[in-house]
């Protein structure tokens, strides 16, 4: 019977080790997903910018106009 005992209790370490591997890569994958799609979000966008966006205070008011008693 110690031997069942040993094969089982390897059996479990590798299963729960391999678990943890296949999870590990997953979350590798993703991690790598997000930093890519990024990384092309921020190029798209810099290529697709608006007359606009040249421009950060464009067509805002600041505060300094107002209140000023005139």
């Amino acid at each position: 019977m110690p031997e069942n005992e040993a094969e089982t209790s390897c059996t479990t370490n590798h299963n729960a080790l391999r678990a943890i591997g296949w999870v590990s890569v997953g979350l590798g994958i993703a991690a790598v997903g997000l930093f890519i799609g990024r990384e092309l979000r921020k190029r798209y966008v810099f290529n697709h910018r608006t007359p606009y966006d040249f421009y950060a205070n464009a067509g805002t008011q600041t505060a300094s106009e107002f209140g000023m008693g005139i």
